[in-house]
């Protein structure tokens, strides 16, 4: 038979394989359907391509000596609706001449039935050889199973593979390799949109132990390591029903999308409930619903993971010699883990329940609680109840948790992962796995308010002083720091409940201070913390801080220093620990500006002193002479510029302007100047230019133009009628490397704003998935500013591309003045404050004109 002929065969085998193969997968997903059997289905659609591959296989006519394997998922015989269809050709030599064309047509063929497939070609001698320097490849060939072809040459692979096999070292290889795995989740399952297959708590935290399971020879499957002991009985319950939950999941998921997605985006989340047959609630929609059934799950897996790495090290790796050193009478110490002194204390003791995470914290040298007092945590979590909360003793257990020197942010965590934490504090048991759908938090809200808990730890850590050296200096100095701790625990306790999470938070820190004996000074800071924990963001970020009476006014609300430090500790925190992409330089830089002038007004500097004037303008004029400028060439710029400029803005971009403009403050063409952020990446960008009303719109229409986000505006009008307008921009998909833009920024805008004619309009930009699947009704607010000369333009919003061109040009057509722009973007999230003015807006007419028009310009 002719080469031509032969392909041509293989190419009709493969089509009407295919052709079966879509009919065959549409009838499992009905009776899918109709039983949903999620074991059934990846075995049988596993066995509906086993099948399809060795008739291809033999269509082909490769030599008897060569063998096709189903390796990975595959090779467990279980295969998801999209996922790839891994195998692996073996041969007995490198293919020849004659060979290799066959196994091109081979794999072809596999793609034309319309299976991905991830293939290796591959002699037992090169499989031994990658197995040794891979342990992908190793895991792979645990799970191989012969499809087709030579069972000799795959009993050969089998035998090599076992000769070589470092069963220790695979262990090591498999723990580094889900540590390296949940770093890349931020070591939490309970991410808003959680990979079902990856993130920790997923299937691949299952299909880890079965891995290591299965190259020790204690068995594939729950039922065989319940019988070898290393998981109960009730736990080989508990982990069917998790696996079973995830691998619905994963294949609904599939079958949705109609590819291989593992990711609960937000896009899936609704849809899949209802593909789940799960309804929303009064109060919780279905996806939420979903979402905490996951995060339940998800919580399992991690928890019965450990217990089974665990018991697992003990039959693999060395042990040392079994010496028990006595810590007391309920504990010791066993193989550097803290272990019980009997399988019943906690039910007989059930103090010993909050000793146990004292213990860790006060012992460094632990490196974690064994497997059975683990167990015995987690069985006898009911033993908290309401005598055990109104134990003086308990109550001074758990505030002694607080207090140590180390271990406090493992330990939270822990009794957080063991229901220890939500029994002893229902309020914190009930927003565990609560979703936050306001487009910044990425996290459910316990873990949120873990992760701040650990960011104020990380400031009181002499090894982590060099990430925020101020919060490290003022967190050493605050009397009695742990209490921030509390207080992070309690500041989002409330949410869900409905009302402000603030004011509900704020009686249980109250009650909780009162009832574990917190003096009334600590107690009365702790509540006010929790009430105002949102506060001096929203100053920061949406108030004039060159503004004496902002600066006045936030200094009499916090009214002491230990207040302002202890705000200012959990404010850095609590925005950090939202997500990674909300906290930049900037923030940072407002949060301490804000800080340092309450502060020194707290000292009784006045606003000006407060803000350093004096102090700015002489190191401003010295950092002027270190640029070779002679003294006094800078006093005919200064003399345009008021005392609001200079409080507006720092020592640098003072200097910056001055260097720019001072041989032409009365420039006839504009001055536009670029340069690379001095804070974080990002452009800064100063525009000089006779005022027009229309000025800021054309900037904001340029830079949107140009795919970049403003993320701060400060305006300024000099006295003898010049703009002098500064921006910072970043580049949204994080690509833009800043100093190749600064030439083409300063020549094309400068063109652009010595052109007359129509203003070039923006393009629309897309919506972030996140924002089109939990849209934020705007908000607009008007109100006069303290001195009834201007009126504050508070606006909310999700962000898009283009928003504040649409703020402006609205503006621009009610004849509005724009003076300054606090432009504040939280995730997905704009909160965004404009001072303006206008006579108009003395009439209400007006202002409820332009509050309707900026409302319908912004709903999406």
């Amino acid at each position: 038979m002719s080469a031509t002929t032969e392909r041509d065969g293989l190419r009709r085998t493969a089509d009407l394989l295919r052709r079966r193969i879509h009919d065959e997968r549409a009838a499992l997903r009905s009776a899918y359907e109709l039983d949903p059997d999620p074991d059934a289905l990846l075995h049988r659609h596993a066995a509906l391509v086993d099948q399809a591959l060795r008739e291809v296989w033999t269509a082909a006519g490769l030599p008897a000596d060569a063998a096709l394997i189903a390796v990975g998922g595959y090779g467990r015989g279980e295969l998801f609706p999209c996922s790839d269809v891994d195998v692996l050709i073996l041969l007995t030599e490198d293919p020849d001449a004659t060979l290799a064309p066959r196994l091109e047509s081979l794999i072809g063929s596999f793609w034309d039935m319309g299976l991905e497939v991830g293939h290796s070609v591959r002699t037992v001698a090169q499989c031994v050889e990658e197995s040794a320097a891979d342990v992908t490849v190793q895991t792979n060939l645990l799970e191989s199973r012969l499809l087709c072809g030579n069972a000799a040459l795959f009993a050969a692979l089998l035998e090599a593979a076992r000769k070589d096999f470092n069963l220790q070292g695979f262990f090591v290889a498999k723990r580094a390799e889900q540590e390296q795995r949940y770093n890349r989740f931020n070591d939490t399952p309970y991410a808003l949109e959680p990979n079902c297959k990856e993130s920790p708590g997923g299937l691949r935290d299952l299909q880890t132990i079965v891995w290591i399971a299965l190259a020790a020879g204690f068995g594939a499957g729950w039922d065989e390591l319940a019988e070898r002991s290393l998981i109960t009985p009730e736990e080989c319950v508990e982990l069917k029903a998790a696996e079973r939950l995830l691998r619905t999941v994963r294949i609904t998921l599939h079958y949705l999308t109609k590819r291989r997605e593992d990711r609960l985006l937000f896009d899936h989340q609704e849809a899949l409930a209802r593909a789940l047959g799960i309804v929303a609630t009064g109060s919780r929609r279905a996806s939420e619903v979903l979402m905490q059934q996951y995060f339940l799950a998800a919580k399992k897996v991690t928890q019965l993971n450990t217990l089974l790495l665990q018991n697992l090290e003990t039959q693999i790796l060395p042990q040392e010699a079994d010496g028990i050193q006595e810590i007391n009478a309920r504990f010791n110490k066993r193989q550097s883990l803290l272990d019980i002194a009997d399988d019943q204390l906690f039910e007989r003791e059930p103090a010993a329940l909050l000793e146990a995470f004292l213990l860790m914290e006060q012992h460094p040298d632990l490196k974690g609680m064994s497997a059975r007092t683990l167990r015995a945590l987690w069985a006898s979590r009911d033993r908290i109840d309401e005598d055990f909360r109104e134990d003086p003793a308990n109550r001074a257990n758990f505030l002694a948790l607080f207090q140590q020197d180390s271990g406090i942010t493992h330990e939270f965590r822990r009794m957080n992962q063991y229901d220890i934490l939500g029994h002893y504090l229902p309020a914190f048991g009930r927003i565990v796995g609560q979703m936050q759908h306001d487009l910044f938090h990425v996290y459910t809200v316990d873990q949120h308010i873990l992760q701040v808990m650990r960011n104020l730890r990380r400031m009181s850590m002499d090894e982590h002083a060099h990430e925020y050296p101020l919060c490290t200096r003022l967190m050493s100095s605050l009397e009695r720091h742990w209490l921030l701790f509390v207080a992070a625990l309690f500041h989002d306790i409330a949410k869900g409940r409905g009302g402000d999470h603030s004011q509900l938070g704020m009686a249980d820190v109250r009650e909780f201070g009162e009832s574990h004996g917190l003096d009334a000074e600590d107690t009365d800071l702790l509540e006010w913390l929790v009430e105002h924990h949102l506060t001096m963001s929203q100053v920061a970020q949406k108030s004039d801080l060159s503004d004496p009476e902002v600066i006045s006014g936030f200094a009499r609300l916090v009214g002491t220093e230990r207040r302002l430090v202890a705000l200012y500790l959990l404010t850095h925190a609590d925005i950090r620990g939202t997500s990674p992409k909300v906290w930049n330089g900037w923030k940072a830089k407002l949060l301490e500006d804000l800080f340092l002038a309450a502060r020194r007004l707290l000292h009784g500097d006045t606003p000006e002193q407060a803000k350093g004037l004096p102090e700015r303008l002489d190191e401003a004029r010295a950092r002027l002479r270190y640029f070779g400028l002679v003294e006094g060439i800078e006093e005919k710029l200064w003399h345009e510029l008021d005392t609001v400029y200079f409080m507006r803005h720092d020592i640098d971009e003072i200097v910056w302007h001055t260097r720019m403009l001072y041989h032409r403050s009365n420039s006839e063409t504009p001055v536009v100047k670029a340069r690379p952020s001095q804070v974080e990446r990002g452009l800064q960008v100063m525009v000089y230019a006779h005022d027009t009303r229309e000025l800021f719109l054309r900037l904001c229409a340029f830079f949107s133009r140009h795919g970049l986000s403003i993320m701060d505006a400060k305006i300024h009008t000099t006295r003898h009628g010049y703009a002098l307008d500064s921006f910072v921009l970043l580049d949204p998909s994080g690509d833009e490397n800043y100093r190749d833009i600064v030439s083409l920024v300063e020549h094309e805008l400068t063109e652009r704003l010595m052109r007359e004619g129509a203003l070039d309009k923006p393009g629309a930009g897309r919506l972030s998935r996140q924002v089109r699947h939990f849209p934020i009704a705007p908000e607009v607010g008007i109100r006069p500013d303290e001195r009834g000369q201007h009126y504050i333009l508070s606006v909310i919003a999700a962000d898009r591309p283009g928003l504040l061109y649409t703020i402006a040009s609205t503006l621009n057509e009610h004849n509005i003045n724009l003076h300054t722009a606090k432009i504040a973007t939280l995730g997905e999230r704009a909160e965004d404050t404009f001072l303006i003015s206008s006579p108009e807006l003395q009439a209400t007419s007006a202002l409820v004109r332009l509050e309707s028009a900026l409302l319908e310009r912004l709903r999406v």
